[in-house]
């Protein structure tokens, strides 16, 4: 059948379709009649399924890509720029690249968290081996309601346990992460995974698709009906007609999973796979078009050849499912039957549906007849997807943030202090969360036994490693978003410093509201502002991630814009590699950085005082930038015992987590000049509290002195414990362990 009686009979049965069917779609009605002049025509339902998933904010980030191409993208190290393929990839010397990526599954978790979660994890996964990367080590960033309420129970434990039931049996570590929780979060929880591997760079696959006659498989599990329009409930508010979508919410394996790990770095390597995609939002359709659209080749699909889980299913429905663990793979031809052999070995479905064309565009059939019949450029980001500028303008509640006045904050009771923040949900230990996932697997976990600010995994057949942590404060970034983004980077590449590590790059997942609200929309241009500021200081540039809008309630209530951000660091040398921890008593304590009087958005103002707005954390990305070198140069040179970064609960927390490792306690002074619930409480960033033997004193305090350029004060002294002490007086017995160590345990156990 040739394509223009293809489009005539195609044609001849779409006279019902009117915008009120793409409406209900998704489609704004601009849209609908810039699809008809794309097609000639009017577009069947199938066709209209097509451009609704393809143009939705999920797949198109229509809202955000002006934004998003502002962002810092180059390095001496980047392999793949932003956008290129399934992943970052970025050079670790010596011939291999780390591959790697974060993605949200809010959504799906807010309606079905086990499935949600679990199938996040999975995705993420799959975008790391389709560029022929073994993944070694995986994060999670996590953002829920009221923890004394029955609901974000209920999510918190079906996330926690889909993501470590999901991990444990793939057999990838969760090497750490962040739990965070508040009001804002209640409707939306936020459930951002991470994911990270190693490939040799001679060895890297494309997201892509030439030569025409080259045959196209899909290969991994049977297509089902699960996940279907998923991608356009991921671009829309959350409310009462939600539940109704439990259809969106994909059902993961991942015993399937892992076999289709093995299978497809066993076909990669034979060199005979021209392109493969995972097929993750709108499924064969997202594939197909972005793949074609990259190597500008066509396809034609044979889509009663897919491998189905149901009996009868609509060619909108196979086109669309998001049913888990599949690839799209173009294969050179005449290779067939090596490929089709790895799969057949690994027992999975390996189905020839199509061929790659020279035609620029996606044809599909059913049982002989065309179905549609689109172009694949103009279906995706970066080809004919649309492109909006949306309007923005501040909010009025940054009058009120602006108007806090920490002078006018009495000083509290220190003690009492110490005691709520080392036993808030938010600060407390994550030892209820951590036990459920499996560091060690895969061998390579260097924090399991040693905890650092970044989560380290060695990189095998190397002395190298790898450092990965994400890191954001929504708290901050409502404050402020352009501040607050900034630190949240800041944040990011100081804690893989503090593990003795270099920061190299970045992926990022943008959790924000609806964009359509020009307020939402300024947190997000003012966050990108934030980013990219703070990225080109430190040299890590943005490899790419994800865009998540719609993250509220339909009356409105947006979540804290939460732009989490994903960082990569290397160690070359293991050696370099520093905990947290405390290693002995009379042990000196310094702090580097600078000690101010800001108290802003800290977790003591926020939840011991009651004031939900107030300024956002000082912030000097100079300074910073020197502290980070200062701490990098310690390492390296071996003057340290331990590195803790002061973030969340401020320097009392970061004090008492170095402590509780290894049972030890604290003798400290704070500094008269600064007030001192903002020395022990408050948030100030480029702050990190170091311990050094005695010792090292003389040639550390030398550096200090001579080449660190950096403010820095010696705090104290390590003691044997069981007292944190500060200025004489005990604040807090470290018997408070038990409690720090059990909170989540009985919130959630």
């Amino acid at each position: 059948m040739s394509s223009s009686s293809a489009t005539i009979n195609i044609s001849s049965s779409n006279a019902a379709i009117t915008f009120r069917t793409a409406k209900k779609l998704g489609l704004l009605e601009e849209e609908f009649e810039r699809i008809k002049d794309i097609l000639g025509r009017v577009p069947n339902f199938t066709e209209l399924s097509i451009f609704s998933v393809m143009w939705s904010e999920h797949c198109s980030y229509k809202n955000s890509i002006v934004w998003l191409k502002t962002l810092p993208k180059d390095s001496p190290r980047m392999l793949a720029k932003a956008g290129e393929e399934n992943a970052g990839l970025v050079d670790i010397g010596g011939g291999l690249a780390c591959s790697f990526k974060i993605e949200s599954h809010n959504h799906p978790s807010a309606l079905e968290p086990y499935q949600g979660a679990a199938t996040g994890v999975g995705g993420i996964n799959r975008d790391i081996f389709t560029m022929g990367a073994r993944p070694i080590a995986q994060l999670n960033s996590l953002r829920f309601g009221n923890p004394d309420l029955e609901r974000t129970k209920w999510l918190v434990r079906g996330v926690v346990k889909g993501i470590g039931d999901y991990g444990n049996a793939f057999g990838v570590p969760t090497v750490g992460g962040e739990l965070f929780f508040d009001d804002c979060y209640q409707v939306n929880p936020l459930v951002n995974a991470f994911s990270a591997g190693i490939v040799e760079v001679d060895k890297v696959a494309r997201a892509t698709s030439y030569g025409v006659g080259n045959p196209v498989y899909i290969v991994g599990s049977a297509t089902g009906k699960d996940g279907i329009h998923g991608a356009t409930f991921a671009s829309e508010d959350i409310g009462a007609h939600s539940a109704a979508k439990l259809p969106a919410v994909q059902v993961g394996d991942p015993f399937q999973e892992k076999l289709l790990l093995e299978a497809t770095l066993e076909a990669i390597a034979t060199g005979y796979v021209i392109g493969i995609q995972d097929m993750g939002a709108a499924g064969i359709i997202c594939s197909t078009s972005e793949m074609s659209a990259k190597g500008e080749h066509g396809m034609t699909i044979w889509l009663d050849k897919v491998p189905t889980r149901q009996a009868d299913m609509l060619p909108w429905e196979i086109l669309l499912s998001e049913s888990q663990e599949r690839m799209l793979v173009v294969i050179d031809k005449g290779h067939e039957q090596e490929i089709k052999a790895i799969f057949d070995k690994w027992d999975l479905n390996c189905a020839l549906i199509g061929e790659v064309t020279n035609t620029d565009r996606l044809h599909f059939y059913m049982h002989g007849e065309l179905v549609a019949d689109v172009p694949a450029d103009d279906l995706v980001l970066g080809g004919g997807a649309p492109v909006y500028h949306r309007e923005y303008k501040e909010p009025a509640y940054t009058a009120e943030v602006a108007a806090f006045d920490a002078s006018k904050v009495p000083q509290p009771d220190y003690a009492a202090v110490a005691n709520h923040l080392l036993t808030h949900p938010n600060i407390a230990s994550r030892r209820w969360v951590a036990r459920q996932y499996d560091s060690m697997v895969g061998t390579g976990t260097l924090t399991t036994n040693k905890p650092s600010d970044a989560g380290v995994v060695m990189v095998k057949g190397t002395n190298k490693a790898i450092a990965i942590c994400v890191d954001c404060n929504g708290r901050y970034v409502h404050a402020n978003p352009e501040k607050g983004t900034a630190i949240a980077v800041a944040e990011a590449a100081r804690n893989v410093v503090c593990s003795g590590g270099t920061p190299i790059a970045i992926t990022n997942n943008l959790n924000f509201g609806n964009p359509y609200n020009p307020e939402v929309y300024w947190q997000f241009v003012s966050a990108i502002k934030g980013m990219t500021t703070a990225c080109l200081k430190f040299g890590t540039p943005v490899t790419g991630g994800n865009v998540s809008f719609y993250n509220q309630s339909n009356d409105g209530g947006a979540v804290f814009p939460t732009p989490t951000i994903g960082m990569l660091g290397l160690l070359d040398d293991v050696a370099t590699h520093t905990g947290l921890a405390f290693a002995q008593q009379d042990d000196l304590i310094y702090l580097l950085g600078p000690s101010t009087d800001d108290i802003g958005s800290s977790q003591y103002v926020y939840s011991y005082l009651g004031i939900k707005l107030s300024t956002a954390p000082y912030l000097d990305l100079d300074i910073e930038w020197n502290v980070q070198q200062a701490v990098s140069n310690s390492i390296k040179a071996g003057y340290i015992q331990s590195a803790h970064d002061v973030s969340d609960g401020g320097l009392l927390v970061t004090l008492a987590e170095s402590a509780m490792p290894k049972d030890l306690g604290f003798s400290i002074q704070t500094n008269p000049d600064v007030r001192k619930d903002a020395f022990l409480f408050g948030e100030g960033q480029s702050r990190v509290v170091v311990s050094v033997s005695p010792g090292q004193k003389a040639e550390f305090e030398r550096y200090l002195v001579q080449e660190a350029n950096i403010p820095w004060a010696k705090l104290g002294v390590v003691t044997a414990g069981p007292a944190y002490v500060v200025d004489g007086q005990e604040l807090v017995n470290n018997s408070i362990k038990d409690a720090y160590d059990t909170v989540l345990e009985k919130l959630f156990g």
